[in-house]
């Protein structure tokens, strides 16, 4: 599978604005910072401007890869699969995040209608949010995410999304992926407000990949430029 970032470790910015202008005002301040190798692009952005028009402004700004997070793609049934990448590669994105709740055969499909369109399947498990795990009082089984890693892992896909403010699952995920896959790559959300440190979720996969998902603490920031090459400084220390 070709590579998504040039990069073994960064920077992904989450792209949760309101607005067009807002999301070239983010893309313009932090493209060229050293260490961000993409944005994230979720479900409002895409609902409200459609993909095509939000890559098209994008583009006249940076070659960077896109990523696209419905929130949560994958959990329809199968057939919906080939429609939903289709669509994401006429809106010009090179990455897709799913997370395969509703079973194998959905997972299965989704991953198979993305590789076939030359997309990245990114493919998520478990959430940075309390209430998640049936152990936490959720409705999710505590061990299907390492389920949908691991038949994700056995079709091929090599980037996986996992909590980045539980390091300790970081830590799990990457022994039950290395006897599958040798090249896993981990893209991490809940780093920087939802309490995360790039510092200790990077520590558990230094000898693979891993791109921190930041979005808040650097839209948000005064600076946001600064606020990206704070974040990216730390995630290339491990370069």
């Amino acid at each position: 599978m070709k590579s998504l970032f040039e990069s073994r470790f960064g920077i992904i910015v989450a792209c949760d604005v309101s607005s067009i202008e807002n999301l070239c005002r983010l893309v313009e301040e932090t493209y060229s910072v050293e260490g961000i190798v993409g944005y994230k692009i979720g479900c409002i952005l895409g609902l409200t401007y459609g993909l095509p028009h939000i890559s098209e402004h994008i583009q006249e700004i940076t070659d960077l890869p896109l990523i696209y997070d419905h929130q949560k793609a994958g959990t329809d049934i199968p057939q919906l699969g080939e429609g939903f990448a289709q669509t994401c590669k006429d809106g010009g994105m090179r990455g897709v995040i799913i997370f395969p709740q509703s079973g194998p055969v959905s997972e299965t499909a989704f991953i198979e209608a993305l590789l076939t369109r030359n997309l990245i399947p990114i493919v998520g498990g478990e959430m940075t949010h309390p209430g998640y795990l049936s152990t936490e009082g959720g409705y999710i089984r505590e061990d299907a995410p390492q389920n949908m890693y691991s038949l994700a892992a056995e079709k091929g896909v090599e980037y996986f999304v996992v909590p980045g403010n539980k390091p300790e699952q970081i830590k799990k995920y990457l022994e039950i992926l290395s006897p599958i896959t040798d090249t896993p790559k981990f893209c991490m959300p809940g780093i920087g407000r939802q309490g995360g440190q790039i510092h200790s979720a990077f520590s558990y996969v230094k000898d693979v990949s891993a791109y921190a998902i930041v979005g808040s603490s650097i839209y948000k920031a005064d600076n946001m430029t600064s606020a990206a090459e704070t974040f990216a400084h730390e995630a290339l220390e491990f370069v």
